[in-house]
């Protein structure tokens, strides 16, 4: 489980505040078995700290533990310098804070409340000197935060009492709160030395961009003697002759480009507009960390979309990167309309449809003329997470397909009828559009699927299994629209012109033409509370139903407990023969 970025130190009664320590995070296993220890990237730490586990051993239960691998110095506090040469000193005070407990005894502990698996990991642990129960403070995190900072410690973990244990998820439910900004960066170069100073006089640094590695910064600062000597000799056999960076990059000093291979930790005041790092100072090696691992589109992951929330574009990436085995399905091989908010919501954002000449060439893209438009254009399909994932760091929030596939451009694998209420309505009305319509839809033997729109409607589908003309289509949704408005003509209404319809709800078939698209299912919306649309069950289209409880927080978890509920709008489809034949009876 990770944890998101929390921009300012709090006080709750809800919440509990530990140390954010200074070390290599690991997983341990024990039991009867084989002790093990390994990194989040499934790196075994076995023979790198024979102390943890020889201490592991003495664990009398089985057990699967999460920490922090750290090395204390003279004061008690963790020294990543001292852990990063460990295997040099071994004698020096390594130590493993356990903080979460995911199994005990065979039984899975994850669903239990953070207190309660707290406390069965201090009793498991008790007052080891190697394995340590990491403490917290409760309620008084602003108090304790000021104390971390006086010691110049990393800052403090704030997590949610009551939260369960997510693997792999990042998670608003644990914040880290830093006092100093710092982040991973790609060694590409090194300037030669001036005056007294000897080896290098400033590391140039990268980080990627998709596969384009990025210039975001040189620092010259932070750096002892011992640390001057051991990168320059690290960096030596990664000379090179060519610059790792497509554009060119002024540096003040002669330099030597090295092989882009190293990762090392800084710290720095703020981002500029161009993307580089103000005031950046080395902090250390990162030798857990991998170039490859770092090749990401990621950019600006801090940057607020939902101020009033604190919903950042990261939590956007991770939202679209865990749920993207759902999503997928919906939008595999069906172009793309993208509402993009790289401003976050509050600006108005634009809707995308033509790739353009800078989306990178890894990324498909499928020709279709527009006849409004009098012009070819490139949209984009996403069949994969990567492509998921950078469409997500453009800024879009919102993924829109269309009804049908590119192999079937004219004919829709569903039909969808759009109950799209005006100020006026009531989530009530809506509901029970939506009742009437699956009324008339079982009457028909169609089965059909509800989702919410992730704004103020709902969604109902129809499988069409792409067996039928998008005219055809749009003519059985016209028939359905207009036999549910005849039963709700107080407040629903077929006219799209909002001057025609006045204060009713628009019960919208002609989204079924071809071009036309809705907010995937899955998809997060740019609206306050950082909503999804999200597929439901018809037992819970009843009153109390709210589209605000679809949240980037709950969706995953509802999925995880509920199934993927929208699966069969991509089955076989009706026979559209036979409803007909039905409503006529």
């Amino acid at each position: 489980m990770l944890a998101s970025t929390g921009k300012e130190v709090f006080d709750s009664t809800d919440w509990l505040y530990e140390l954010k320590l200074d070390g290599y995070r690991a997983i341990a296993e024990t039991g009867p078995e084989a002790v093990q220890l390994y990194s989040r990237n499934g790196l075994s730490f076995l023979e790198k700290y024979p102390p943890l586990v020889k201490a592991l051993q003495k664990i009398k239960h089985s057990a699967i533990l999460d920490g922090e691998i750290v090395v204390l110095n003279e004061k008690g506090f963790p020294d990543f310098q001292q852990l990063q040469h460990y295997e040099e000193h071994p004698q020096a005070h390594i130590v493993y804070y356990v903080f979460d407990l995911l199994m005990l005894n065979g039984i899975d502990t994850t669903s239990l409340e953070l207190v309660q698996r707290k406390e069965l990991l201090k009793k498991l642990v008790g007052k080891h000197a190697t394995i340590r129960y990491c403490d917290h403070i409760e309620n008084e995190g602003t108090a304790f935060y000021h104390q971390v900072v006086a010691q110049q410690l990393e800052g403090i973990m704030a997590k949610k009492k009551d939260s369960g244990y997510h693997p792999g998820l990042r998670s608003k439910n644990w914040l880290k709160i830093k006092h100093v900004q710092t982040q991973e960066a790609i060694i590409a170069g090194f300037t030669e030395p001036k005056g007294s100073r000897q080896y290098f006089g400033a590391l140039i640094l990268g980080q990627h961009n998709g596969q384009e590695l990025s210039y975001i910064g040189h620092t010259g600062t932070g750096f002892t003697t011992t640390s001057l000597r051991e990168l320059h000799t690290l960096l030596q056999p990664l000379i090179t002759k060519t610059s790792p960076f497509k554009a060119r990059i002024k540096v003040n000093a002669p330099l030597k480009w090295v092989k882009p291979k190293i990762v090392v930790e800084v710290k720095f005041t703020e981002m500029t507009d161009a993307d580089n790092m103000r005031h950046p100072v080395f902090l250390r090696l990162r030798p857990d960390k991998n170039v490859q691992e770092m090749k990401s589109p990621f950019t600006n992951l801090d940057k607020v979309f939902w101020p009033k929330e604190g919903y950042n574009k990261g939590d956007v990436i991770n939202y679209y990167d865990s749920l993207s085995t759902y999503i997928l399905p919906y939008l595999k091989n069906r172009p793309l309309s993208l509402k993009r908010n790289p401003n976050g919501i509050l600006d108005e954002g634009f809707y995308q449809k033509d790739a353009g000449p800078d989306t990178p060439d890894w990324v498909n893209t499928h020709q279709i003329h527009s006849t409004s438009a009098s012009k070819d254009i490139d949209y984009i399909i996403c069949n994969n997470k990567r492509t998921l994932l950078y469409l997500a760091n453009l800024g879009c929030i919102e993924f829109n397909p269309w009804n049908s596939r590119t192999n079937a451009l004219d004919k829709p694998s569903y039909i969808v009828l759009d109950i799209d209420p005006a100020d006026k309505n009531t989530f009530s009305q809506v509901i029970e559009t939506a009742l009437v319509i699956k009324g008339i839809l079982d009457k028909a033997g169609a089965t059909c699927y509800c989702k919410t729109s992730g704004a103020t409607g709902l969604h109902i589908y129809v499988p069409m299994g792409n067996k039928y003309a998008y005219e055809m289509a749009k003519d059985f949704a016209h028939l359905v629209a207009m036999l549910a408005q005849e039963q709700l003509p107080d407040f629903t209404s077929l006219e799209r012109s909002l001057e025609k319809r006045g204060n009713n709800i628009y019960i919208d078939y002609l989204q079924n033409r071809s071009g036309q698209t809705l907010a995937s299912a899955y998809s997060l919306r740019p609206r306050a509370g950082a909503t999804v649309s999200t597929p439901l069950e018809w037992k819970e289209v009843k009153s109390g139903l709210l589209p605000a409880d679809f949240t980037i927080e709950n969706t995953l978890r509802r999925i995880q407990k509920k199934g993927d509920l929208f699966a069969g709008v991509l089955g076989t489809g009706i026979n559209l023969a036979s409803c007909l034949k039905k409503l006529g009876a």
